[in-house]
């Protein structure tokens, strides 16, 4: 079975939005096997979304639709959809029923905008949206599928799993099975990982692949499997995703949505250890990505952003002849603030950065890019030295990411 997902908005076309939306619903439509053929961005317009649905159901079995359906004159989606359909546009009672008592849970009268956002395609089956005030919309021509959705990201997950694949799965495609694990790793390129794993890819079976997703710092592996045997194919990607741990080693440090912040997380507190940071180039970055998890609070105390020398002199206790004599961007320095956030921050663990982000403050020693990332363990300080490009905000990233990686690898 093939699919288009189709996403409705200037602001997409514009810049001014991500469109997650077509990533969220492809990941749960390839889960099931269903293959997506193309993504399609169109204007809010008769003639965009008309123009999608033309070229979509030309090459697709399913159409997945998002955005538009909002109670507001530029929103015409379903308009559109009706005339699609040789259909038209009535009142639909259940669902402004269903708005008067959202409403009146929060003390609240529905209005003549809401009472509009009720006029629905006829021919339309209503995905009740329990996350908001627009209903989903499934229609049918002759063996097509086209379902429309609104373009809050919450709200279209709502409705794609409590709706959408509840519905796919009953009207029973013909579609095969797709398994896939993703490993997640660290502390080498692409390159250098498909050469370790080379001789396990040329020996996968013809239904098996294997994707290279690289960022910043770290690479995805994603080994999928299809066919119409559950068993077999949980039982193939257990096999190789061994094989490929093995080939990899340390540089495999989670699954799936795993990241390192989290992995370092649950690291420290199975030790009932705690971590501190002190943070210069990368001003908080490393934090935040500790505090993104739930329950960070339990293994994370706290952390200083010390951009300035005073500052490390006076919160972390760098010495003043280490700044003089080595310059802030140093390993001597950067010893200096790890180990001065344990002992002043009552942690076992500490990660400290510092370096010329960039894109200017260079020197002819030290360009931008030149980073020092560190940290203090019980035992030991260990230190890196990165060698990066002038973009900043992908230096303070990729900093960020190398010192969780850094500290996992000391765990």
């Amino acid at each position: 079975m093939q699919a288009t997902i189709l996403t409705v908005g200037d602001e997409i076309l514009i810049g001014q939005v991500t469109d997650t939306n077509a990533t969220y619903m492809a990941a749960a439509l390839s889960e099931e096997g269903i293959t997506v053929v193309e993504h399609l961005s169109v204007a809010d317009s008769r003639q965009g979304i008309m123009g999608g649905l033309d070229r979509a159901l030309q090459q697709s079995d399913l159409v997945l639709m998002t955005g538009g359906l909002g109670p507001t004159k530029d929103d015409i989606t379903k308009r559109v959809l009706a005339d699609y359909f040789g259909g038209e546009l009535r009142f639909h009672n259940p669902t402004w029923k269903r708005l008067i008592k959202l409403y009146q849970r929060y003390g609240r009268e529905p209005n003549e905008t809401h009472r509009a956002q009720c006029r629905l395609p006829t021919g339309a089956k209503i995905l009740v949206n329990e996350r908001g005030t627009a209903p989903g919309l499934w229609m049918e021509k002759e063996e097509q599928v086209v379902v429309s959705m609104p373009g809050v990201p919450y709200e279209m997950a709502y409705l794609m799993e409590h709706e959408v694949m509840r519905r796919l799965k009953r009207k029973n495609f013909d579609a095969e099975l797709l398994r896939s694990v993703t490993l997640l790793t660290a502390g080498e390129g692409e390159s250098t990982i498909a050469e370790r794993v080379e001789r396990i890819e040329d020996e996968l079976p013809e239904n098996m692949s294997l994707a290279y997703l690289p960022n910043l710092g770290t690479v995805r592996l994603r080994l999928s499997a299809r066919g119409n045997d559950e068993a077999l194919l949980q039982s193939q990607l257990d096999e190789y995703r061994n094989h490929l741990e093995g080939a990899l080693g340390e540089l495999v440090y989670g699954y799936g949505k795993d990241d390192l912040a989290s992995v370092v997380g649950r690291a420290l507190q199975a030790r009932k250890q705690t971590l501190a940071t002190a943070e210069s180039c990368t001003g908080g970055t490393v934090a935040e990505m500790i505090t993104a998890h739930p329950g960070a609070s339990a293994h994370f105390i706290g952390g200083v952003v010390a951009y300035s020398n005073e500052l490390k002199q006076s919160l972390l206790g760098v010495p003043a002849p280490v700044l003089l004599d080595h310059g802030a961007v140093s390993e001597a320095t950067i010893i200096a603030m790890a180990e001065g956030a344990c002992e002043r921050l009552g942690s076992d663990y500490a990660i400290a950065t510092s370096g010329i982000a960039g894109p200017g403050g260079g020197t002819a020693d030290k360009p931008v890019g030149t980073i020092w990332i560190a940290v203090a363990t019980p035992e030991r300080t260990i230190t890196k030295l990165l060698r990066s490009g002038k973009d900043r905000q992908r230096n303070i990233t990729f900093t960020s990411l190398q010192a969780l990686n850094l500290l996992r690898l000391n765990l």
